[in-house]
């Protein structure tokens, strides 16, 4: 008969998320971990192998809970235009804890693409997916006549995720409710914006 597991091994991912998020990578400690998780030090290393497997793990189920997220906001509005105004004005209206915490992705990147591989391509896949979605709502509003034919859907997809995560790296360095949603703005009235105006 198996032996049962210690210890749920979502709900640890889920603390040790919490504990990484918080503090990122290096300035986690081993201890701090465990603390968080309730379970020792030789459970984590048969579950995870390490503090980094633990990492990737936590950020995968970030990135994966960011993504679903992004997805069903982009979906939630009838038009997807609104929607994609909406993904990007949310970030000023978050509570200023939410906004001061930022995105444990976007930490990931800054702290460890350098010289983490694995980090890179968990960054890349979760890249690949958002740019994705707003490019199927970019092809959307062009078909329901949001925006003009001229707009570039790959383009217009890496412009706007590229605008989400300045809009969370702005928030976290103290940019005002006010300020985000002027950039937000700004980013919507470009992709709107005539052919003649956008190429001049």
């Amino acid at each position: 008969m198996p032996r049962p597991r210690e210890f749920d091994r979502d709900e640890a991912v889920e603390r040790a998320m919490a504990v990484f998020w918080e503090h990122g990578y290096e300035a986690t400690s081993t201890e701090q971990l465990l603390q968080a998780m309730g379970i020792g030090r030789q459970s984590m290393y048969a579950a995870f192998g390490d503090k980094h497997g633990l990492y990737l793990a936590a950020l995968e189920r970030y990135q994966a809970r960011q993504a679903a997220a992004l997805l069903e906001r982009l979906r939630a509005v009838a038009s997807p235009l609104g929607a994609i105004e909406d993904i990007l004005l949310g970030v000023a209206g978050e509570a200023p804890e939410a906004r001061a915490r930022g995105c444990m992705g976007i930490q990931s990147i800054v702290e460890l693409a350098q010289r983490d591989p694995d980090v890179v391509l968990l960054a890349r896949s979760a890249t690949s997916l958002c740019e994705a979605a707003f490019e199927r709502m970019v092809a959307e509003a062009k078909c329901r006549g949001e925006l003009g034919p001229h707009v570039d859907e790959r383009s217009a997809g890496r412009f706007l995720l590229t605008t989400l995560q300045g809009l969370r790296i702005s928030a976290r360095t103290g940019a005002t409710p006010e300020a985000l949603r002027a950039v937000a703005g700004f980013a919507v009235a470009a992709l709107k914006a005539p052919a003649s105006a956008s190429s001049s």
